[in-house]
């Protein structure tokens, strides 16, 4: 591999890529508006008009959001690495620090900042101008910079002790650093599994306990009815920031809770809310957490193999704007940049992926519906699921290829007919 032809794969894919999602969002658009004079056939008796072109409304707004966020994003990725953003992050680095591992760590920091404060005005407008103009937005702007500055700190105090440590073992492990990188990583992971629900989760939510014994002795009998224990069932104030609902579990071990968030219990019946929360049982059930996980673990201890070997070459480097002898690793940046370079530009070369990780997402969500049918009523779940869909003003008809590529749940028809199916 040569310098000028990685730089030319880069491009090409990164033009590829950009162009597919620009491709994709415009038939997102066209499919919406199509379809948004008329409710779909199969919920013309639970959806009014007014709801359903609402939804379009608002996926449309997000969508033409991301066509700009698209765009953004091809220029920033070209203005760090081949016109030199990285570089010059790189050589102001030198000239500051003399220890390399600080060296490295003020770029990557760098660019994490640089990035965040790029990308700021998208969150923003989508949150104060689009989720406000139809009535989802609850955040203060005063909230919103209390939690950005809330993940800061959180990722100051988590990231950069694991970022130091990965960066020890990439210089100090030799040829299979990436093993041990990978061990690190993955106890890193498990950790927050157990730490997330009462150290992480706690500091932008409150959490209490469910209070409606009714409600609660209904779920504790399906609970035991799937062979389920937790830490407890709590409620999010998750109207704080939205009027969007959902219902999840999260934790590991003994540290397992349902979580739902106070605008669905107000939304839904109880035989609507033991349909949901089976559903999420359906998910611990059929191990689709695990096989995540696991995916994840194996996928992660691909890449950084296949990073091990990138790193030794110099055309990595400079095909994507930086100048640096890998040939002296334990003496330069090289081992940061490595790091960097590889994840900033993945994204780029694995796009075309993306419609195998949400088909398998897509296949776990059928298969928890289906377990949910098993242990309550299939219609009551429909009738939820279109109540979802309103309150979280998703369309009911998004353009197929873009629901391939991007959809990690099925589309609202896909999920109501097998739904449907389960009770023939």
């Amino acid at each position: 591999m040569t310098t000028s032809l990685f730089t030319t794969l880069f491009v090409g894919a990164l033009l590829l890529t950009t162009f597919i999602k620009l491709w994709l969002a415009q038939r997102q658009l066209r499919h919406i508006h199509t379809h948004r004079a008329q409710v779909p056939e199969a919920f013309r008796e639970q959806v009014d008009l007014n709801a359903h072109q609402k939804a379009a409304d608002y996926t449309s707004a997000k969508t033409r959001l991301s066509l700009l966020s698209a765009i953004f994003d091809m220029i920033m990725l070209l203005a760090f690495t081949l016109a030199g953003g990285i570089q010059l992050l790189s050589d102001w680095s030198i000239t500051t620090f003399h220890n390399t591992m600080l060296q490295g760590i003020s770029v990557i920091v760098s660019v994490l900042l640089i990035s965040s404060i790029l990308e700021a005005p998208f969150e923003l407008y989508s949150t104060f101008i689009i989720e406000a103009r139809f009535g989802f937005n609850k955040m203060t702007l005063s909230l919103y910079l209390l939690d950005a500055l809330k993940g800061i700190l959180l990722g100051a105090i988590l990231g950069l002790p694991l970022l130091l440590g990965v960066l020890w073992l990439m210089e100090k492990m030799g040829s299979l650093w990436w093993l041990y990188v990978w061990g690190v990583w993955v106890s890193f992971n498990l950790l927050l599994l157990f730490i997330y629900p009462n150290f992480i989760a706690p500091l932008f939510n409150k959490f209490q306990p469910l209070q409606d014994e009714v409600l609660k002795a209904r779920i504790d009998t399906l609970m035991r009815r799937c062979g389920f224990t937790s830490s407890g069932l709590f409620v999010m104030d998750g109207s704080k920031r939205s009027t969007h609902g959902n219902a999840y579990f999260t934790g590991f071990g003994k540290t397992k809770r349902i979580v739902f968030f106070d605008t669905l219990l107000q939304r839904l019946t109880p035989s609507e809310i033991d349909a949901v929360l089976a559903h999420e049982l359906g998910h611990f059930k059929r191990h689709h957490v695990m096989k995540r996980i696991t995916f994840t673990f194996i996928l992660s201890l691909i890449f950084l193999w296949v990073l091990a070997q990138l790193m030794q070459s110099g055309w990595f480097y400079q095909g994507l704007g930086v100048n640096i002898n890998p040939e002296n690793i334990a003496q330069t940046q090289s081992t940061a940049l490595a790091l960097l370079l590889f994840f900033m530009v993945l994204p780029v070369f694995s796009f075309l992926l993306q419609p195998l990780t949400s088909y398998y997402s897509r296949k776990h969500e059928f298969e928890a519906d289906a377990y949910a049918a098993e242990q309550t009523n299939a219609d009551d779940l429909s009738t939820a699921l279109v109540k979802l869909f309103q309150d979280n003003a998703k369309t009911l008809t998004p353009d197929p290829l873009y629901a391939t590529f991007y959809e990690s749940h099925p589309p609202a028809i896909e999920r109501i007919a097998h739904l449907m199916e389960k009770q023939t």
